[in-house]
């Protein structure tokens, strides 16, 4: 039920974790990308604060980084979540990437406003493959896992969203059926 609220959040997030992995040395191009990351931020406060007053500035950046968090969590969420962890299992790689993700169907469009992560079992296998590729890439790694009886899982957008909250509400179950505690007077 928070899911989606809860991904007005995320927008925010993957900012003080782009942030988090400069300072942390965890790029390969650290002072270059430190030197964008204080390009885009000062660029993008000067851009707003110039157009708009202070105060709907402040409004439009609120708005714009809870959209861009509830789209980015869209995006990231009908690949993954539901899906089967292997964390303890011994398991080969081809394997794990397949079973651990699903792709989203849908053609053109879907490409477009998922940006290429609705092939996401084929992200994961060929990850630095251009994201337009990805889209021929998957017949192939589908026939593979076919003929190596390797589950595939491939969905529409609208089920993937369905199996992600069916998932989500059943591992929140023990959460709601749990005894509130009661008032201390």
């Amino acid at each position: 039920m928070l899911f989606f609220p809860l991904l007005t959040l995320e927008g925010l997030n993957l900012h003080v974790s782009g942030i988090r992995a400069v300072i942390r040395g965890e790029t390969p191009a650290r002072r270059l990308e430190g030197a964008l990351l204080c390009l885009h931020i000062v660029a993008y406060l000067a851009a707003v604060f110039l157009v708009l007053s202070p105060g709907l500035a402040v409004v439009f950046i609120v708005v714009h980084q809870a959209l861009w968090g509830v789209y980015m969590g869209c995006s990231f969420a009908p690949n993954h979540k539901g899906m089967p962890t292997m964390t303890e299992s011994k398991i080969d790689f081809l394997r794990k990437q397949v079973r651990t993700a699903r792709n989203v169907r849908g053609g053109r469009v879907t490409d477009f406003v998922l940006g290429g992560l609705n092939y996401q079992i084929e992200h994961h296998l060929f990850p630095s493959m251009p994201r337009p590729h990805l889209r021929h890439a998957q017949p192939i790694v589908q026939r593979f896992c076919d003929t190596h009886r390797i589950p595939y899982t491939q969905t529409s957008l609208v089920d993937s969203y369905r199996q992600v909250l069916v998932h989500l509400h059943a591992i929140g179950a023990p959460l709601r059926t749990s005894h509130p505690t009661k008032a201390v007077s």
